[in-house]
């Protein structure tokens, strides 16, 4: 009789405790399941945050290829024309623009009243501006950032311009350096020995130049030098090269030009610094040079020896009293 009652309390209990136990690992696996969506959510959010990090570190690495590509391109040249019509060109690939242009001077502006203008300074100092219209503004942010790759070749090819320049000009009277002389003289021996022409040799010595640099000071004497040289330049052709062969003296290459003709325009180099009058402070100069002349090839095929003769020639100028021209081999 009783062993019914026992089961039956015995399967009370069991239940009672199984229910207990299964009770306590309910509220667990709904705390973790909890646990597991939140985090599941933050991971996803993380997820979409790196996403978009990933899309804007893709965009700023294409952004920064398109600028290596157009700085590559445009400073293929060193022309500043060339640089600007690469620029354009690539310019409508990545935006859309209506019309740009780049102008040197500002009176070029008042073509385009109603253009986007970007003034474009090198130093301090205007080199130009970049003119545009139709760039919507999206693309407007776009454009400033391509027009400094832009003027990154512009100030590339003026640098390059000015040193250039920098070695073939002597910095005091802007004829050709002796470096930029020198090269150009070898250059006219072998063209004229090629095509068996003549040419004359020129050396130019200023007239009692260190009485004048010592007496007045090196400010008058850079004066005078800068006028003779100016002189010099105005008395030859465009074809004629003249440069500074050190101190006072200056060369000048005349080609194609023979004994005869050599003559003449020595002779008019010198009436022509002799007429000027030079002055410089409350100070009036009066400046004469000594011209000597040599020929290629009768004095000689060979740089050295032409330069010796002409030195020759010039050095009978100055033991005759100055102010004059010697050809070498004529009394």
């Amino acid at each position: 009789m009783w062993q019914p009652i026992v089961f039956i309390l015995s399967t009370l209990v069991l239940y009672l405790y199984l229910k207990l136990i299964l009770g306590g690992n309910s509220v667990r696996v709904k705390e973790d399941y909890v646990a597991a969506k939140q985090q599941f959510a933050d991971l996803s959010r993380e997820q979409e945050g790196l996403k978009r990090e990933n899309a804007k570190l893709s965009k700023n690495c294409q952004d920064t290829i398109v600028l290596y590509d157009i700085t590559k391109e445009i400073c293929k040249t060193l022309d500043e024309d060339e640089v600007f019509t690469a620029f354009r060109e690539l310019l409508s690939k990545y935006i859309s623009v209506g019309d740009c242009h780049f102008l040197r001077q500002k009176e070029g502006l008042l073509k385009y009243p109603n253009y986007n203008v970007m003034p474009l300074r090198l130093d301090q100092h205007s080199i130009g501006y970049l003119v545009s219209d139709g760039i919507k503004g999206p693309d407007q942010e776009k454009f400033y950032i391509l027009a400094q790759q832009f003027l990154l070749g512009i100030k590339r090819a003026l640098l390059y311009k000015k040193v250039q320049e920098m070695a073939i000009r002597d910095s005091l009277t802007g004829v050709s350096s002796r470096r930029y002389l020198m090269q150009r003289f070898h250059e006219e021996i072998a063209r004229s020995d090629k095509f068996n022409y003549k040419f004359s040799l020129l050396m130019i010595d200023t007239d009692h130049f260190k009485e004048y640099n010592d007496r007045y000071g090196h400010f008058v004497g850079d004066a005078i030098l800068r006028e003779v040289s100016q002189t010099i330049r105005e008395s030859i052709r465009q074809i004629d090269l003249v440069g500074r062969y050190g101190g006072e003296e200056f060369m000048v290459i005349l080609t194609e030009t023979d004994r005869e003709g050599a003559g003449f325009a020595a002779e008019r180099i010198r009436q022509a610094i002799e007429a000027k009058r030079i002055k410089v402070y409350d100070e009036d100069f009066h400046i004469t040079v000594s011209i000597g002349i040599a020929l290629f090839p009768d004095d000689s095929r060979q740089a050295q020896p032409l330069i010796d003769k002409a030195d020759q020639a010039l050095y009978q100028a100055k033991q005759s009293g100055r102010n004059q021209v010697c050809i070498y081999g004529h009394k």
